[in-house]
């Protein structure tokens, strides 16, 4: 069942990607308007401001009676005189029977028409975008229906957002207002679009109110009978001019008259000058900031702007009868009631200069940010389809298979397709597993599964998918037995957020809580972290997955050379151990203790010539040289095309030594393919690398595994084999920095031949370095034959190690040595113990 969460976020960026542009439009030149008489006031000195001169102005009816003389056969539609000595008048009139208006400025004092102002065209074109995308049919064209949806369209952004990122902790104000500009790409992305939008709602819901009175009717004629006292329809007018006494009307005397007849059709002029007498002679000789006198119907009407009134409509409104110059209403503002004060303002409360400049201002500043999140809505979305892309290609290469009665799941919880494409690339790695939601997961699933791989993401401040909010409310209960399943766990989440990765981890300590056991620690991948999928694609490979799959996250590699290699167990039972060092070309390259080497490895040379035997292929330079960088099908034949073969994954290596020695060392074990053949990383260090040759190769960082910070941290070293490598590195640090206590326990098969480095450590042990040295040999057939023997042997070292604050590290393979170990360790410190110590960085495991 789709939750209400998913509908409201697919509508919400369906409509950012349609009106989204459209409101960029509209915030940008609403922004200019807000601020219009002002821009053309300061670029026209000498039209919309004046000098002072010496003569007065001209009374009003004076100066009608000089425009008349200077302009025959002049119909006046509207005039606008200002008390500033510095503010040139306004007139908007036709002449004769024309139909179109015209605009200028006077001169107050001698009537003189000073012209159109200046970038008067410019603020009209931003009015058509503004109102109705400049589209044909101006106001009753499709464009106003645009923006009327477009506006519509922003009440559903702003209280669709407010929902979808409600935070868990609404209470606090930081996670509303705080801006962390330290987040980089989608995170920031996301931060601005919530933030900002969170700070902008509240004018956004104004504006997108507001505007909506002048795209439809029946808005406008329901917010009149909702606030009015006068509960009269007024004839329904669209633009600038219209809507009556209490018509909302978008005119401001000064830089808003446009072009088109706007005024009376009736063809006997109105007697302006007696009318503007009889309103001096109603309000008394009052002094008014600005008059604005506008002729419709055959009457006057004069709007009388208080002074230090905070906008256009804090005025008194009066209308007079054309003809006899009887006054007919009159309104003055502080008897005018509240919800008709607002309808009278709604354009004043659009543009915000209901509350003053500082809301003009704020509000042109919210509107300018409109296309802020038009752009990181577009990238957000883009990133998005970017990741539905790559599981669509994964879906196209194998599609999903039924999970029917399998005891492997991958199980995943995503929330952009990233989870859910990691998981369906671990279902196809593993043998006979399937992929299914998180949410499939019911305690009869459960119940039959063998082996369960959780891939979960970590959605906003610690939160999990939208799909999976139902299992979450499923892991708020206990768990059942759990003993028999055994799970490994991918949780993806953003380090910028303070709750990283927790609905992974969530899934891990339940999972735990109900007796699974873990395969190998969770593993944490920070956004889009190739070394993270690439160590999680390894650690499937070595229980088992398939490792003929290209890497999922290829990461850039460097030429390194091959400078040493030397066997380690000449006479062994085992496989061969060689000792390899390889040195970086760039000397700049550092590592850590615990760090990882990944290595590009390349076909065996005579796997090559036998495939090209079987495919028929041409045996040329170029074709050869790509064979062994690829992965080659076991049961390809004639007619290849060479042109579908992938890539060769990395293979992985613990690094031995210190990079203040120039140097990386590995210990590599020669391991044998299915066709007898060396194996591809082992094969290619051991045997097929020259001395002195290439290898691509690159660091790998794994800060979990690093040594402590403060060298006095004791420190318990476990493992087997070449694991031994992982171990050495911190042994080295140990020996460079100086420090605390060190304990080894390793185990391999016989003294005599697999005693790696040994030389070495016992230096360390009578240097002092190594506190304990303890050795398992399985093959000797005295003592403990192996490394977790000597661990359960030595639970007081173990105990005083853990409570002298030291840190314990295991590395080596995860089939039997890393398990085992884990148990000794439960049986020792106990499970509650482990696991805080897992949580706080004391107990880190580099297995595989």
């Amino acid at each position: 069942m789709i939750s209400t969460r998913t509908i409201l976020f697919q509508i919400h960026w369906f409509l950012g990607i349609t009106a989204g542009l459209v409101l960029a439009v509209m915030g940008v030149t609403g922004a200019l308007l807000s601020f219009e008489p002002e821009i053309l006031a300061a670029t026209n000195p000498g039209i919309v401001t004046i000098a002072p001169g010496k003569a007065a102005p001209l009374a009003p009816p004076a100066l009608i009676a000089r425009l008349q003389a200077e302009v025959p056969d002049i119909r006046i539609q509207r005039l606008v005189i200002d008390r500033d000595p510095t503010r040139a008048a306004m007139v908007g009139y036709t002449i004769g029977d024309q139909k179109k208006r015209e605009r200028s400025y006077i001169d107050p004092a001698t009537g003189a028409l000073l012209g159109e102002p200046r970038g008067s065209g410019f603020f009209e074109t931003v009015e058509n975008l503004h109102r109705w995308l400049a589209l044909p049919g101006n106001g009753n064209g499709i464009g106003r229906q645009i923006t009327g949806f477009a506006a519509l369209s922003l009440i559903f952004f702003a209280l669709s957002g407010l929902y979808l990122r409600w935070p868990r902790r609404a209470l606090d104000w930081r996670n509303w207002l705080v801006l962390d500009l330290r987040k980089t790409g989608r995170n920031l992305y996301r931060a601005l679009h919530a933030v900002i939008g969170g700070w902008v709602l509240i004018f956004y819901l104004i504006s997108a109110g507001t505007g909506l009175w002048w795209s439809y009717g029946w808005y406008r004629d329901g917010v009149r009978h909702l606030l009015s006292t006068e509960q009269v329809a007024q004839e329904r007018r669209g633009g600038p001019g219209g809507g009556g006494k209490h018509g909302g009307a978008r005119g401001t005397g000064h830089g808003r008259e446009r072009g088109g007849h706007n005024g009376s059709d009736d063809d006997a002029q109105p007697d302006l000058a007696r009318a503007w007498a009889s309103f001096a002679q109603a309000t008394g000789g009052h002094a008014y900031e600005q008059i604005t006198a506008s002729v419709r119907d055959g009457n006057v009407q004069f709007r009388a702007k208080l002074p230090g009134g905070r906008h256009d409509r804090v005025s008194d409104e009066l209308t007079v009868e054309g003809r006899t110059g009887r006054v007919t209403s009159q309104t003055p503002y502080t008897l005018r009631h509240w919800g008709d004060d607002i309808v009278t303002s709604v354009y004043e409360i659009h543009r915000g200069a209901y509350f003053g400049l500082v809301g003009r201002i704020v509000m042109s500043l919210t509107s300018l940010t409109m296309p802020l999140f038009t752009i990181t809505g577009f990238l957000l979305y883009f990133a998005r389809r970017r990741r539905k892309k790559a599981l669509g290609a994964v879906l196209t290469e194998a599609p999903v298979a039924p999970s029917g009665a399998a005891t492997t799941l991958v199980a995943y919880a995503s929330q952009t397709g990233s989870a859910e494409r990691i998981a369906r690339l671990t279902a196809q790695a593993l043998p006979d597993a399937a992929a299914v939601p998180v949410t499939a997961l019911d305690p009869a699933r459960l119940a039959g599964l063998q082996h369960l791989f959780v891939v979960a993401s970590t959605y906003g401040e610690g939160e999990p998918p939208d799909a999976a909010r139902g299992f979450a409310r499923t892991m708020a209960r206990a768990p059942g037995d759990l003993s028999h399943l055994r799970y490994a766990v991918l949780a993806l989440g953003d380090r910028e957020y303070a709750d990283f990765c927790a609905f992974g981890h969530q899934i891990d300590r339940w999972l735990h809580a109900g007796g699974a056991e873990r395969l190998f620690d969770a593993i944490e991948l920070d956004g889009e972290d190739a070394d993270a999928q690439r160590l999680w694609q390894q650690q499937l490979a070595s229980l088992g997955a398939r490792t003929d799959q290209p890497d999922w996250a290829p990461a850039p590699m460097a030429e390194w050379r091959l400078v040493e290699r030397r066997l380690l167990n000449p006479g062994s039972s085992g496989g061969p151990t060689w000792h390899v060092a390889l040195a970086p070309g760039d000397r700049a390259t550092e590592w850590a203790a615990g760090d990882i080497l990944e290595i590009l490895p390349q076909q065996d040379a005579r796997r090559v010539t036998a495939f090209l035997a079987m495919t028929g292929l041409p045996d040329t330079p170029e074709l050869h040289a790509r064979l062994m960088t690829s992965i080659l099908p076991p049961e390809a034949g004639p007619g290849f095309d060479p042109d579908t073969l992938r890539p060769l994954a990395h293979r992985e290596y613990s690094i031995a030594s210190l990079s203040s020695s120039g140097r990386a060392e590995l210990i590599v074990r020669l391991c044998t393919a299915e066709d007898g053949l060396p194996g591809l990383g082992s094969g290619w260090l051991c045997e097929g690398a020259p001395i002195g040759g290439v290898v691509q190769a690159r660091v790998h960082a794994n800060p979990a595994f690093h040594s402590p910070t403060d060298p006095a941290t004791p420190i318990m070293l476990i493992g087997n084999g070449t694991g031994l490598a992982g171990l050495m590195g911190h042994l080295r640090q140990r020996a460079a920095s100086g420090g605390g206590p060190a304990w080894l326990f390793w185990g391999e098969r016989h003294p005599d031949h697999d005693d790696y480095h040994a030389a070495e450590r016992r230096a360390l042990v009578e240097s002092g370095v190594l506190t304990g040295n303890v050795t398992t040999w399985s093959r000797l057939g005295a003592g403990p034959r192996y490394v977790q023997d000597a661990v359960a042997a030595s639970a007081e070292t173990v105990r005083a190690c853990v409570a002298a604050g030291g840190v314990i590290y295991v590395c080596g393979s995860l089939k039997g040595m890393a398990g085992d170990v884990h148990h000794r360790l439960t049986d020792i410190l106990g499970d509650a113990l482990l696991e805080e110590l897992a949580a706080t960085g004391r107990y880190a495991r580099d297995i595989y």
